[in-house]
């Protein structure tokens, strides 16, 4: 799988991705409003990376992460979680700091979008975030998504600190 746009290409996020994958997932400072990161050790990076490889091989995936590739350059990932048999897609985004604000992660997700509703039919999108993360609130919005709710219970790996999480969504 390649997903070309105007500025990026998708492939399968791998082991070849290591080295950058530990620069922007092993940042606290990056990684402060995520559930499941930053990652402890480089160990971490590459057992989530090979499991990531063994994603793509399957016939029925779970979930597929892609890096996100700017000019020859991986500078983050973009990710999918197939939930309700197939007919839900749980988006996620992560970029190195560096390349912030720029649109970039918005260009990915609806790249990914786009793909994984053709490929598996989905009828539905949804996407997490801690509150207090404005820039992937504005993704989601900008991807089409609505708020559907706001919780209380959200703990994210940094922080033992019990936080506000809002769930957005687009029906297809």
């Amino acid at each position: 799988m390649i997903i070309k746009t105007d500025r990026l290409v998708l492939e399968p996020l791998g082991t070849k991705h290591f080295e950058t994958t530990c620069g922007y997932s092993m940042s606290l400072e990056n990684t402060k409003y995520m559930c499941y990161l930053p990652c402890d050790s480089t160990g971490e990076v590459m057992q989530y990376l090979e499991k990531c490889e063994r994603q793509w091989k399957m016939q029925q995936p779970e979930y597929l992460d892609a890096a996100v590739i700017l000019d020859g350059v991986h500078i983050g990932a973009v990710s999918i979680e197939l939930l309700d048999g197939g007919a839900t897609g749980e988006l996620g985004w992560i970029l190195n700091p560096d390349h912030h604000g720029s649109g970039y992660a918005y260009e990915a997700a609806a790249a990914f979008m786009q793909y994984f509703q053709s490929r598996f039919l989905l009828k539905r999108f949804i996407a997490h975030a801690d509150t207090e993360n404005k820039a992937s609130v504005r993704v989601m919005e900008k991807l089409g998504m609505r708020c559907i709710g706001i919780a209380g219970g959200r703990k994210n790996r940094c922080s033992d600190e019990e936080r506000m999480e809002c769930t957005y969504e687009l029906m297809l």
